[in-house]
């Protein structure tokens, strides 16, 4: 051995200890490093769309011209969530104005569809596929929504990319190419859906080049014609004609009348940081409720992965979610008693329910005082505007309905109508937005952005809501961190639908809880499972820092995602 190598050797082992400890994290589990840029930042599930906003981003286009030019990008290379067949939500930080605006983009059930109809067919729910669960897709109109008070650059200038990809081709990635049905999927009987997503016979694999020239030709359609050419022109007489032929009950009508609706975030402060979500039709909500339950814990003390916090967790996303099942709807429809869920007091009420000892089998839904596959994005621009937008087909490629030559496939989140019960909230009406599962998220503090985030993927929304905030605010984990953390995801919660939880649920872990945890769950009743990475969600997110004036951008490890900035 050389003089001094001994030395040196030694250095570079501790120096790659010193590393490897800190990349693990104090809690346990491997984690990487936030990205950080001074002027914009973009965090989407899919490298080639993060790229599309940034290119936006830095020709002077705004937040959400970029996520605009990002979200028609990611509806061409992740079809299995998301696509112009479906529906919008988006929360974005006006920095003009210093304030929140949200926009519900979801599209309404057919006019000429009524309850009769499932009741005749003696369905006691909507079924998955079809044309039975279609509706008004809403994401084009979201766009352009969004466009028409935040944005600067054309459309054209904005869709131009995904265009191009459409007619060129792009290479599929890993987590979606394990993800696109297979020729014996549910969807694949419908007409047209093979001949558009298995161009070789077959579902596509990583690193194969995928076409979809009839999505071109629709995505110029609409940079030419405006929101008209999709609801009002040749794309919405083409989808109505199709749907007359399959069984389907939507029509021109369904299309010209319908439209996105501004309105005011709602929110809970939980320990100093306001946290906005949408009201219903979504399930936004349920975070702010279980948030409020779990403020009367002191969940730091508590420490992540412990017994005592997975415990109350659980406890309290079933008192939320059972909430969620009855109260939760179109407010159009029914009387959605918003102020009273989301109160201190009725929180505390419910909290007196969690017994510390004991999982509960069942919880009762509250007396507040009456009188589903995704992809989520969020971007930042050197204005300081930001975006929380999420976007989704609902059931991966959705309802396997894909009208003739247009490039996509319709939605299928009439699905989580409520057809037994016609006095529900979520009750089945002709013209009506179904219950939604999708939730952008946003956190402000002192009246200031402080971050926009989401976790994609069903009803676990809002438990990856609930557990990626408590992550940073009470164990003090960093944004990307907070993400990395292993998750717990509870299934079995009352659903819109109808169905009732009577056995408690099971918990789904994550690889990353010690065997002392989980034997500690076990003693207090809680059932435990194991499912897919892909069901406990897809994280993004950006948070802003007041003090250096930069941007912390975070993106989700179990997707093909990237976060980038300059």
């Amino acid at each position: 051995m050389k003089p001094g190598s001994f030395f040196v050797s030694a250095l570079l082992a501790l120096t790659t200890s010193t590393f490897a400890a800190h990349r693990q994290g104090a809690n346990g589990f491997a984690t990487r490093s936030e990205t950080i840029a001074p002027h914009a930042m973009a965090c989407t599930s899919q490298p080639l769309a993060t790229q599309v906003a940034l290119d936006i981003l830095k020709q002077g286009g705004t937040a959400v011209d970029a996520a605009i030019g990002a979200n028609a990008t990611l509806g061409l290379m992740e079809p299995t969530g998301n696509g112009i067949g479906g529906d919008l939500f988006a929360i974005v930080w006006d920095a003009r104005s210093q304030r929140l605006h949200g926009l519900n983009g979801s599209g309404r059930s057919p006019y000429s569809l009524t309850l009769d109809h499932f009741r005749k067919e003696k369905l006691t729910k909507v079924p998955s596929y079809g044309p039975l669960p279609v509706t008004v897709p809403g994401c084009v109109d979201g766009w352009f929504a969004l466009h028409g008070k935040f944005g600067k650059l054309p459309m054209k200038t904005l869709l131009a990319p995904a265009i191009a990809y459409a007619r060129e081709g792009f290479p599929v990635s890993e987590v979606i190419a394990a993800d696109w049905p297979g020729p014996g999927s549910p969807q694949a009987k419908y007409p047209n859906f093979k001949e558009t997503y298995f161009p070789g016979g077959r579902a596509m694999r990583k690193g194969e080049v995928f076409k979809n020239p009839g999505l071109a030709n629709s995505l110029e359609k609409i940079a030419n014609g405006g929101r008209d050419a999709f609801y009002r022109g040749g794309i919405a007489r083409t989808i109505a004609a199709f749907m007359q032929t399959n069984g389907g009950f939507l029509t021109g009508k369904d299309f010209a009348d319908h439209t996105s609706e501004w309105v005011e975030p709602v929110s809970t402060n939980y320990r100093g940081y306001d946290v906005w979500e949408l009201p219903p039709n979504g399930q936004g909500m349920a975070v702010l409720q279980m948030l409020n339950i779990l403020e009367g814990y002191d969940l730091r003390k508590m420490g992540f992965g412990s017994v005592e916090y997975m415990h109350v967790f659980i406890e309290a996303k079933k008192l939320a979610f059972e909430d969620r099942a009855r109260f939760y709807g179109d407010p159009a429809f029914a009387q959605i008693p918003v102020g009273q869920l989301l109160s201190k007091e009725y929180a505390a009420a419910r909290r007196k329910l969690i017994r510390l000892n004991e999982a509960a089998a069942a919880y009762e839904p509250g007396n507040p005082g009456l009188g589903g596959d995704t992809i989520y994005l969020t971007v930042a621009d050197s204005r300081g505007n930001m975006v929380s937008l999420i976007q989704s087909n609902y059931r991966g490629m959705g309802s396997g309905m894909t009208p003739d030559g247009l490039g996509f496939c319709l939605q299928d989140r009439g699905e989580a109508f409520n057809v037994v019960d016609d006095k529900h909230p979520n009750a089945y009406a002709p013209h009506k937005r179904p219950f939604h599962t999708i939730i952008p998220g946003f956190v402000t503090r002192d009246g200031k952005p402080w971050m926009s985030f989401g976790v994609m993927g069903g009803d676990m929304q809002p438990q990856g809501h609930v557990q990626v905030l408590v992550n940073q605010i009470d164990f003090g984990m960093n944004l990307q961190e907070a993400g990395d953390a292993p998750r717990i995801y509870h299934t079995g919660s009352s659903e819109p639908s109808g169905t009732r939880m009577t056995d408690g649920g099971v918990s789904n872990l994550e690889n990353g809880f010690s065997e002392k945890t989980l034997a500690g769950l076990r003693d207090l009743g809680h059932k435990l499972g194991k499912t897919s990475t892909a069901a406990f969600g897809g994280y993004q997110a950006i948070r802003w820092d007041g003090s250096n004036h930069v941007y912390f951008g975070a993106t989700e490890s179990r997707k093909d995602g990237l976060s980038a900035g300059y």
